[in-house]
Order: C-alpha cells, then structure tokens, then sequence
C-alpha cells in the first residue's frame, strides 16, 4: 500500500478512536507530515483549536523541524483559566513564541501568567526570552533547565541553520523557576499539577495534569502519529516504569507532545506498547548473537505506517540495542 493509503487509513481509525467532543474540537486537518503548513498566515503550523472549554492547542507538524513549518513540530498548549493564561511550551524561537501570543489575544485579553516547558529540547525552550520579555516567569523541571544550560547553544545554532531569518531575536533564555518532583497551580477555575512522572522521552520531562478535566498534557511522554525518537540519554525501560505513573492519572483526554488530542488507548498502543515491541525484537536479536550492524534492521513494519518512520526506526533499533547490550 502506498503512503496515500496509509494516511486515509489513519485518518478513518483517528476518526473512530478519538472521543466524539475531542474529534469535532480537533478535526479541521489531521497530521501528516506530508503537509508542509496548514496555517500559512501565521508561523504557527496549525490555528488553535479548543480541545475542551478553556484549553486551547496549536497542533504541531508531525514531520521533523524545518523552514517550512517554522520548527513548530510540538504541540503548543495554553489554558485559559478565567484569572489569566497558561502556556505550555515556549516554542521554537521567539517569532513563533509572538505568533502564539498574537493568537491567544484573539480568544482573550487575559494576560499570560505562566509558561511552562515539557523538557529542555529547543521546541520548549527556545522561544522563552518572547515570554521573559512580557515579563511572564517561565517553569521547568531542574533536569531540563540542565539540559538546556549544557545543549542550548548547539540547539540554537540547529535551528538558526534550518529557520534562517525566522530565528531573529532569539536568544539563549532558560527557566525563570524549576521544581524537582511536582508543582501546584490553581488559577481561575483550573487546578493544574505539573509532575515529573520519572525517566522518559528526554531530561527533565514533565506532564500537565488537569485532574477535573482528566485531561493530560503530556508532553513527550506519549507519542501518536509519529514514531517516537529514541536519543542516546533516553532510557526505554525507565520509561516503560514511568509510563505505569502516567496511566495512574486516569485521563480521558490527552493531548501528546506530538500528533492531535486522543485517548489514553491511542498513545499506549504507539509509546508503551512501541517500547515494548522494539524491546523484544531486540532481545531475540541479542538472542541469537546480533550484533549492532543487523540490529538496525529488526522488523519495525507494524509501525511503517507512522509519520517520521523513515527517519527514525534503524535509529531507534540501534539506540536500543546499546542500551539492551549492557542491561
């Protein structure tokens, strides 16, 4: 079947997987990396879309960062609490960090009183010296805000070289505050926690909770409708331990750091359930006395069918298979 196929297929399961009220909030476009930009009027990728009353996200591309979609590959969430806004993420450069800002004005004139980055990687962080500006404190787990400390020069050359004039004005701009395990927030009518499940995705993770909404912003805790990325740091069966804390949330919604709004089913089928299945290839590999070179070339077909798999599934193999060989 070719790519075409696969995308009408995804699109008919998204259809039928995804709670009724989230499907008719998040249903103008679904993803496909194979779309460049669904909203050429903005730097945004996608105009935001109420998921549920006050929580708004601007849906990320699913291909990896470039010019085309101005670095906004992750979802950019903000909650409207009555009292003022809370933004998740500070975006991939400051341009991008102002064309959200200019959308949230059009939905309220609440002023912006937090943001929040998932973790340390240039999608969250790059874009907060926007928000410092505006004088709004900026939190993020103290892995993170390590994280960004030592990487963040060579994630900002990264994305100048691919954003070109798009990356003007941004600089270098950490957390304003950090936690280590969980932060409590209550504006307006919101009860927000802000938790560090455990090891995950990257340093310093953390998931958004909003526990009378059972709704979780979950950051690169949960993947959909892209294959999840595999780096040198990210320990897959600390993750699979964390993931068991995730679950215990009990959200019925869940809007990931990468593809729409979805259920809980949805993410564990391609981030727990991925984990587990690249695992176990793996260790038959090891099983039978592979080594790296074939490691690369476990079967991963079940998942072809993901956005960025190409670029990503002999990456995540031997990733895994250094990990694996040692454990």
């Amino acid at each position: 079947m070719d790519r075409t196929g696969y995308t009408r297929i995804k699109l008919l399961l998204l259809r039928l997987l995804v709670p009724t009220a989230l499907t008719l909030a998040a249903s103008p476009v679904f993803a496909s990396e194979d779309i460049a930009d669904q909203y050429p009027q903005s730097l945004l990728y996608s105009k935001p879309v109420e998921i549920v009353p006050g929580v708004w996200s601007a849906i990320g591309a699913t291909a990896p960062p470039g010019y085309e979609n101005s670095g906004h590959n992750n979802n950019l969430t903000f909650i409207v609490t009555g009292e003022g806004v809370v933004v998740v993420n500070g975006s991939a450069a400051y341009l991008l960090a102002k064309a959200l800002h200019e959308e949230i004005k059009t939905i309220t004139d609440q002023p912006i009183k937090l943001v929040i980055n998932e973790n340390g990687q240039g999608h969250a962080m790059l874009g907060n010296a926007y928000w410092t500006e505006q004088g709004v404190p900026v939190l993020a787990h103290v892995d993170a805000a390590e994280e960004f400390e030592d990487r963040g020069a060579q994630i900002l050359t990264r994305m100048q070289s691919y954003n070109k004039e798009k990356s003007e004005k941004t600089v270098l701009q950490g957390p304003t505050e950090t936690f280590e395990e969980e932060k409590h927030v209550e504006m307006g009518r919101f009860k927000i926690e802000i938790k560090n499940l455990g090891p995950a995705h990257s340093p310093g993770d953390i998931a958004v909770w909003l526990p009378e909404q059972k709704l979780v912003i979950a950051g690169d805790m949960a993947f959909h409708e892209r294959m999840l990325p595999i780096f040198d740091d990210t320990d897959t069966a600390a993750w699979l331990e964390s993931w068991e804390n995730f679950e215990a949330l009990g959200a019925l919604y869940v809007i990931p750091g990468h593809g729409h709004p979805t259920n809980m089913d949805q993410v564990r089928r391609y981030t727990k359930d991925y984990l587990i299945y690249l695992r176990g290839k793996i260790q038959d590999h090891l099983d039978d006395g592979g080594g790296l070179d074939k490691a690369y070339y476990v079967d991963q077909t079940p998942y072809a069918h993901l956005d960025t798999y190409e670029q990503l599934a002999t990456r995540n193999a031997g990733r895994v298979f250094e990990q694996m060989e040692f454990e």
